[in-house]
């Protein structure tokens, strides 16, 4: 009878019913392991440090279910002889027309072929007629498949029944050459219990492959429960023999399948076993993949919590990199090492702000069992500069809650500050907003007399092991110098300079002392008019003083230098420091060369001239001292902000004046004063008014006539137009408005400058380089510097008070302002410390002991303050200046203002009122119910 070829499409995934894989339709979607988040991984995107390295890869790519794809089983059956006219037979059910066609004798290839497509698609009873007419049982196709291999595949339990009763060896290879599976591998893959139990009935071998794969590691990949417990009940091994191998329970615990790992354990499973060159144990992989069931049965099976990967990595590690809160929340209960480091430095937390998913539900709960919000990795990163980074405002806010230091620097020099300036400034006012509530009011009005406002300065010091003015240089370095204009900041400011100006005292009357006897000892020996001038034998003592006192200046100018060679050179007042103790030493050791003798008592020529560059660069140093003191520095920065503007002025302009000095010298060659250089000089002279033009045209000396008349007029008219008159008045006008800019914003550069001096001295007294200096003395300097290590944490005043004069009136006008703008002046004033608790509950090791609760301290209430829905509402708004916020504050405390005060207060009082009534009232009625209850059980006499 004619054969209808029916012609199958081989790009056309399809499934056959039975499989892992059949699902109704041709074909199915790939499963959720062949997935993008196989590869995804997890890493710090940083462009600020070539150190960026990835935090974490995948340990593995999750293995396929399935032994063969389908493709290649179809292509294999489709290279049989007559494969597509056999095959549409036996599809539509035309099993007389199969048999007349394999019949005879010759066509043994055939019958193969029947036999194999009739396996394939689970026609049992054509298998049984071509197994009655001599069929080998154990035929095969061209990879070795046997007709037993595809009937598990198919999960057809009749076929294989048929192919055993025949004969066929149910531990056969697919290929002698790649042996992969034996039929009992493909029938744990296909997840059919009842082929599995017919093949072990006939002796196929349980721990086939055990070195490789077992039958139990695909039934553990294709989670057949079912499968599993009958391989196991047959003595199924649920361990690898070698070490370093992906063992069953690997692959359950990655999968997440709970019952098939419970199964493993109870088996008697290695959770010691590692994975491949990762060292990975089953922890890990359901760390990894975030199966919170899997781990707690690991877990309660002996896992070690804490037991490192080839990358140092912990399975908290690998919980918080994958978001997985439910993981990250057991392995905190069971006492997880949450500041274990990687190879890399880093912490789980370091993890855990990598994606944003749910970066901060999984930092919270680490932060709130003692994760270090500080702890930096090898290159210097903390959690805060990651944050920041990657532009998360909501973590950065929840690291700033638990202590966040945003002046550690990466060790390339940037500071968390600086990330979160460039990356998330909508942090900026919030974070600011921890120096508003450090002002608290006392339980009386603003308006009385005894009203007391308390500045807390421990907002200004997250870390005082680096010193107290850290914070506010980082602020100043990042260019958000209005920051010191902030009442507490410039009260903190105020009190700090106060307390460490004696240091600066001391290092003015050292300088004085140094400058003066130098003073002295040049105009006692270089005044005289001869070349060389005499030593007199009673300036020797002063001589050998000021040697003295220029090494110690030298040695304190090796240690500033030893501190930061980077900061040091970028000073130019340390350029003038060095150049002053060169100097000294040149000038105060008198030497001279004759016969052969080097030191003589007489100086020589040349030391007159740095006699005089020295002694003008020591009172220039002098004056920079002097302006160092907040009295004294407003006038020496306009000066020097001013000289720096003159300087530049003249480099811009230093071609026209070199013009002029050129033409000047060849038009006027007969007079000295033009020749060059000193002709540049002059020329530069004349800008202040000393032309001289009666001297130069009108002289009646004979030699001083002018040869180029015409020339030289013309030239001189010009330089008078241009330089004298318009480059000298448009220098004059450059200077005025420097010098008005300058007492606009002199408050603004006092401050940063005493920031900068406070800073300075701290970095010298908590510098590493005095280790070896007396310890006791070392306290002594420290003591004498800081102020918050001391009692003066915080500042009480009293602003109605005429008598109150600890701090200038206007600091305390500024305060007092602050506090009265602030609408929730009574509700912010509960939170006396700026600090409150959060409890969260660790479990013991032993079950049975009630939970103990571990108290975290936080810092502040950022996150809890600003939801993330005003997050997200205020960086979509983007405001440009944070310090508007200042700006906006009203002078005065009006009329307005005050009711709203007393509403804010009134409605407090009247809420914590209801909240007492109310909980009284369920006291009441629950002791009512109570005694109701008593009663009913009393029973009558």
């Amino acid at each position: 009878m004619p054969h209808t070829v029916f012609v199958r499409r081989r790009n056309k995934k399809v499934y056959r019913e039975g499989s892992s894989r059949w699902c109704a339709g041709d074909a199915m979607s790939q499963v959720a392991e062949d997935s993008d988040d196989d590869v995804e991984a997890g890493y710090i995107s940083s462009d600020e440090s070539g150190h960026a390295v990835d935090l974490a890869e995948r340990i593995r790519i999750k293995p396929s279910r399935d032994i063969w794809e389908l493709d290649e089983i179809l292509s294999s059956l489709h290279q049989l002889p007559h494969a597509e006219e056999i095959s549409v037979l036996v599809e539509t059910g035309h099993y007389d027309d199969v048999i007349c066609f394999v019949t005879p004798t010759d066509k043994c290839l055939l019958a193969r072929t029947a036999a194999l497509w009739a396996c394939w698609l689970a026609r049992s009873s054509l298998l049984d007629r071509l197994l009655k007419l001599g069929v080998d049982p154990n035929s095969c196709d061209d990879a070795g498949r046997t007709c037993l291999h595809l009937s598990c595949l198919v999960s057809s339990d009749d076929c294989v029944k048929l192919l055993l009763q025949h004969k066929a060896d149910p531990n056969k290879w697919d290929s002698s050459s790649e042996r992969r599976a034996t039929p009992l591998h493909c029938a744990a893959s296909a997840k059919s219990v009842a082929c599995v139990k017919v093949l072990l009935n006939h002796g196929a071998d349980v721990n086939a492959g055990l070195s490789e794969r077992s039958p139990l590691h695909y039934a553990v990949l294709s989670n057949a429960t079912e499968v599993v417990r009958a391989l196991l009940e047959a003595g199924a091994c649920p361990d690898t023999p070698q070490v370093f191998t992906e063992t069953p329970l690997h692959v359950a615990a990655s999968l997440g399948s709970a019952s098939c790992t419970k199964l493993l354990l109870d088996a008697g499973a290695d959770v010691r076993a590692a994975l491949g060159a990762g060292r990975a144990t089953a922890l890990h992989l359901a760390a990894e993949d975030g199966h919170a069931e899997c781990a707690q049965l690991l877990l309660d099976h002996g896992a070690h919590i804490d037991w490192p990967n080839f990358r140092g990595q912990t399975p908290l590690h690998l919980a918080a990199l994958a978001q997985s809160v439910e993981v990250v929340e057991l392995l905190v209960s069971r006492r997880a090492d949450v500041k274990a480091r990687d190879g890399d430095g880093r912490t789980p937390l370091h993890g855990a702000i990598v994606r944003g998913a749910r970066a901060c539900d999984v930092a919270r709960l680490l932060l709130s069992v003692g994760a270090d919000p500080n702890a930096p990795d090898n290159f210097g990163y903390t959690p805060l500069h990651i944050a920041a980074l990657n532009e998360f405002s909501a973590c950065v806010l929840l690291l700033l809650d638990y202590g966040g230091d945003v002046t550690l620097r990466t060790n390339g020099g940037v500071s968390a500050l600086s990330f979160i300036v460039r990356r998330v400034p909508d942090v900026i006012p919030r974070y600011l907003s921890k120096f508003d509530d450090a002002v608290h009011v006392s339980e009386h009005e603003l308006g009385d007399v005894d009203c007391e406002l308390t500045v807390d300065f421990r907002p200004l010091v997250p870390c005082i092991s680096r010193g107290e003015a850290e914070l506010l240089l980082a602020f100043v370095e990042v260019g958000r110098k209005d920051v010191l204009k902030h009442p507490v900041a410039e009260t903190f400011l105020f009190l700090k300079w106060r307390r460490i100006r004696k240091f600066f005292v001391l290092s003015f009357i050292y300088h004085a002392l140094f400058i003066t006897l130098y003073s002295l000892y040049i105009l006692q020996i270089y005044l005289c008019e001869d070349v060389t001038c005499d030593v007199p034998s009673y300036i020797r003592p002063i001589q050998y003083l000021i040697i003295i006192l220029n090494l110690c200046f030298l040695s304190k100018e090796i240690f500033q230098a030893c501190l930061d060679w980077s900061a040091y050179i970028r000073q130019w007042e340390n350029w003038l420091q060095c150049l002053i103790i060169l100097g000294v030493f040149l000038c105060t050791v008198p030497w001279d060369v004759e016969d052969g003798v080097v030191f003589k008592g007489n100086t020589t020529n040349w030391q007159h001239d740095i006699a005089a560059i020295t002694i003008f660069f020591c009172w220039l140093e002098l004056m920079m001292i002097i302006g160092r003191f907040p009295t004294f520095g407003v006038y020496v920065q306009m000066f020097t902000t001013v000289t720096v503007n003159f300087a530049t002025f003249l480099l811009a302009y230093s071609c026209l004046l070199i013009a002029f000095g050129l033409a000047f010298s060849v038009l006027f060659s007969n007079y000295p004063a033009f020749h060059l250089p000193a002709g540049l000089v002059k020329t530069v002279m004349m800008m202040s008014g000393e032309l001289e033009y009666e001297d130069i045209f009108y002289n009646n000396c004979t030699n001083s006539q002018i040869q180029y008349p015409l020339t030289a007029h013309g030239i001189f008219l010009v330089f008078v137009l241009l330089v004298t008159v318009i480059l000298t008045n448009l220098l004059v006008g450059l200077a005025v408005s420097d010098i008005q800019a300058l007492q606009e914003s002199a408050g603004l550069d006092r401050l940063v400058r005493q920031t900068q001096l406070v800073a300075h001295l701290e970095s010298m007294l908590f510098s590493s380089l005095l280790s070896c200096a007396p310890k006791q003395l070392i306290s002594v300097l420290r003591w004498g510097a800081l102020l918050t290590a001391t009692q003066t944490r915080t500042l009480n005043i009293r602003p109605n008070d005429p008598r109150e004069n600890r701090i200038p009136k206007d600091l305390i006008a500024s305060v007092y302002k602050m506090v009265a703008s602030r609408k929730d002046t009574k509700s912010r004033s509960i939170h006396k410390n700026n600090n409150y608790e959060c409890r969260v509950r660790k479990a013991k090791d032993d079950e049975d002991v009630e939970r103990q609760l571990q108290i975290v301290k936080r810092k502040s209430y950022l996150y809890d303050r600003f939801s993330s829905e005003g997050q997200q509402v205020e960086r979509r708004k983007r405001t440009t200046s944070s310090s508007l916020d200042n700006r906006n504050r009203p002078v005065s405390l009006t009329v307005s203002g005050i009711q709203e005060i007393c509403m804010v207060d009134i409605k407090t009082q009247l809420s914590e009122l209801t909240k007492k009534v109310t909980k009284l009232m369920e006291t009441t009625e629950m002791r009512l119910k109570l005694i109701e209850s008593k009663l009913n059980d009393i029973q009558p006499p």
